[in-house]
């Protein structure tokens, strides 16, 4: 059966917030899995289908275990988010690689979040947004490059440069996820520098804030969304506060240390309005000489899905 999901970008109608609204409740969690494949974190079994010590080797096996990871963990979420850096650093295999995983996570009915953190200006970011978005335009023809659903953008250059990206993804339906608070430990060297009375982070919600409600969907919640880190809980729930119709993508859960108590005040009541990510967590659940290595990511993304629903609003689903 098709859905708007297996639609061409061009083609989708439905408002990107409220397609992710619709994938939470039909899954009834917003776990995100997160595809970060590591050589050394590899299941030993699929390594050894892929020797010879080249990059199209590990390309091929990061392709391999992220397909399976996705028929895995299909029936479970609503969401997935390939990191490009890891299939980059394979080169031109890799990056095949990561189209081929985009694409069957779209045959699957996942949204996809390609995290690239991407920014720059004028006919570069347009570059980029098209290539995340509709595709590349020759003459009059647009291929498509990895047709994400949403992509993380770095705002730092400012509305100009963050405008290629909001109209390509509005042209086709799709979000951005703006960095706003994030979940490393220098985050704070420049995001907590006090302007005009109040941290920098709070002024790019306020702008996030702003550029979300220029299209905003049936649901509620616009297309453009913060990136706020699970291990800084009490500006997470500040900026829940500042930022009400702004859906969050949550990283930093699990693996990076933040918990789900950490992170459920980034929840409305409801249990909407959070995207919570888990990379490590789900896909380095095991160790790589573990024969049972699928059963563990199954049983990492359930037991994750639980402690949500047990800890966070999510349960409210």
């Amino acid at each position: 059966m098709w859905t708007i999901r297996d639609l061409p970008m061009n083609q989708r109608t439905m408002h990107f917030a409220d397609r992710l609204y619709a994938a939470a409740k039909s899954r009834g969690n917003s776990l995100c899995v997160g595809l970060d494949p590591r050589w050394e974190q590899l299941p030993e079994a699929v390594r050894r289908r892929h020797p010879g010590n080249t990059l199209d080797a590990v390309a091929r096996a990061f392709e391999e275990f992220c397909l399976r990871v996705l028929d895995i963990v299909a029936p479970l979420v609503p969401i997935v988010k390939p990191q490009s850096a890891f299939f980059e650093s394979c080169g031109p295999a890799g990056m095949t690689a990561l189209q081929r995983v985009l694409r069957r996570a779209r045959e699957l009915g996942l949204l996809t979040i390609l995290d690239s953190k991407r920014n720059d200006i004028a006919s570069t970011a347009a570059a980029y947004a098209d290539a995340a978005f509709a595709g590349t335009r020759i003459d009059k023809e647009s291929h498509p490059v990895w047709a994400a659903d949403a992509l993380t953008v770095n705002p730092y250059l400012g509305r100009d440069a963050v405008e290629p990206f909001l109209a390509a993804a509005r042209k086709t339906q799709a979000g951005v996820f703006i960095l706003v608070r994030t979940s490393n430990a220098g985050a704070g060297l420049f995001q907590d520098l006090v302007c005009d009375g109040k941290p920098l982070y709070q002024h790019v919600g306020e702008a996030v804030a702003a550029w979300t409600r220029e299209n905003l969907g049936a649901c509620g919640d616009g297309d453009v969304g913060a990136v706020v880190g699970a291990t800084h809980p009490a500006e997470l729930a500040r900026l829940r506060t500042l930022l009400p119709d702004v859906p969050f993508l949550i990283p930093g859960y699990g693996a990076q240390g933040g918990t789900a108590a950490d992170i459920a005040a980034g929840f409305r009541s409801d249990g909407t309005g959070a995207i919570v990510n888990s990379s490590r967590g789900i896909t380095a659940s095991f160790a790589p000489a573990e024969p049972a290595w699928e059963a563990a990511i199954d049983k990492a993304t359930r037991d994750a899905i639980a402690q949500l629903r047990r800890d966070t609003p999510m349960g409210r689903l």
